[in-house]
């Protein structure tokens, strides 16, 4: 039976698949980050339509089955190796840290400017398909227009720790992803955190952006500055709980563990 790797041995892990995110060409990073996009979507329209489909037994058991549809799009993320926003932070900083470079700072940035740029590039345009009348089954425009309705009432306090927990949850899988060994594991620790930032639910920029829109889309009445708002609070609480919480601490970890 193969020992559990040691903490040193997942930082080795992180700085190498950090350093083939940093070394992406800029089409390739522009593409993965535009397919991440629509794949997200997949997951927003699949917790409309399983929520509307479950709502008459009860709403508790709608949103359960919402989240449990909505954790199938994290999965093809992770199986896609595709580039998602907050995602790509625990590893290519550890490739960051472990470089040494103050340069690599400037590589961080464009990682993180052009994922969560194309992210939303991705999947606002691919959004635009599913506003086609009768392109979604009866009732799942009313439950994406409500839960747009919902991420943009809440106080900013409760967006901002929303976000930081969100932000924490999506970094986690990144560092959890480099843990184990099989692609078993890999897709269903996916599948578990996709499950559980839908249940919260847990605000990430890119799935609230597109949340956002879907729902206006389908008539949710949002106000351009209120979302401007929500979306700079949920980016502020993600890179809070994303880089503060879960990735310069597992860095930390793997430094203390390596001196030791």
């Amino acid at each position: 039976m193969a020992s559990e790797p040691t903490p040193a041995e997942i930082f080795d892990r992180a700085v190498a698949e950090g350093r083939r995110r940093l070394d992406q060409s800029l089409l390739e990073l522009v593409s993965t980050s535009f397919i991440a996009g629509f794949t997200v979507v997949f997951g927003l329209v699949g917790l409309g339509i399983v929520e509307s489909a479950l709502e008459p037994v009860g709403h508790g058991v709608a949103r359960l089955g919402g989240a449990l549809a909505f954790g199938v799009g994290v999965v093809f993320l992770v199986a896609g190796r595709t580039e998602l926003f907050n995602e790509n932070f625990s590893d290519p900083v550890a490739a960051a840290v472990d470089s040494g470079d103050p340069d690599v700072a400037w590589s961080l940035l464009r990682l993180w400017v052009v994922t969560l740029l194309f992210n939303l590039v991705g999947g606002g345009l691919f959004s635009l398909v599913f506003a086609v009348g009768g392109a979604l089954p009866s009732g799942a425009n009313e439950i994406l227009a409500a839960v747009a309705t919902e991420s943009t009432s809440r106080s900013l306090p409760a967006s901002l720790a929303r976000a930081i927990a969100g932000g924490a949850l999506v970094s986690l899988l990144s560092f959890l992803l480099v843990s184990v060994e099989s692609d078993g594991s890999r897709l269903t620790l996916a599948y578990l955190v996709g499950v559980f930032l839908a249940l919260g639910p847990f605000e990430h920029v890119v799935v609230t952006a597109l949340h956002v829109l879907l729902g206006g889309l389908f008539g949710a009445g949002v106000g351009l500055i209120r979302f401007a708002v929500v979306m700079g609070t949920v980016t502020a609480g993600n890179l809070a709980g994303g880089l503060g919480l879960v990735t310069f601490a597992h860095v930390a970890q793997a430094a203390g563990a390596s001196e030791g």
